[in-house]
């Protein structure tokens, strides 16, 4: 980076996901989060007396059941990333009470 350029050379302008105030990069008047969200990390559950071919038979229609959905709408159920941007007002709310 060259000496005197701002770190962010982004035109766009950045607003707050909650109140829509226009932040300014550079300026420590925001918080940027980002969200993880994956589906349930843990094995499937599987009965003892399960033969083989009903474990295929479950496998084969979790498959079906995927099989309209294109491919984003399939990640999407697995593992999904998302950034917003949020004022310092609106992130000490957030932070405290996130599901609000």
């Amino acid at each position: 980076m060259e000496q005197g350029l701002p770190a962010s050379t982004s035109t766009a302008p950045l607003f707050c996901a909650r109140c829509s105030l226009e932040l300014r990069p550079g300026s420590g008047d925001f918080f940027q989060v980002t969200i993880a969200a994956v589906a349930d990390p843990s094995p499937p559950v599987l009965m003892d007396e399960e033969s083989s071919s009903t474990l295929r038979a479950r496998i084969n229609q979790l498959m079906d059941g995927l099989g309209h959905l294109s491919e984003r709408e399939a990640m999407d159920q697995v593992y999904r990333r998302l950034v917003i941007h949020l004022c310092n007002p609106c992130y000490r709310d957030w932070i405290e009470n996130p599901a609000s």
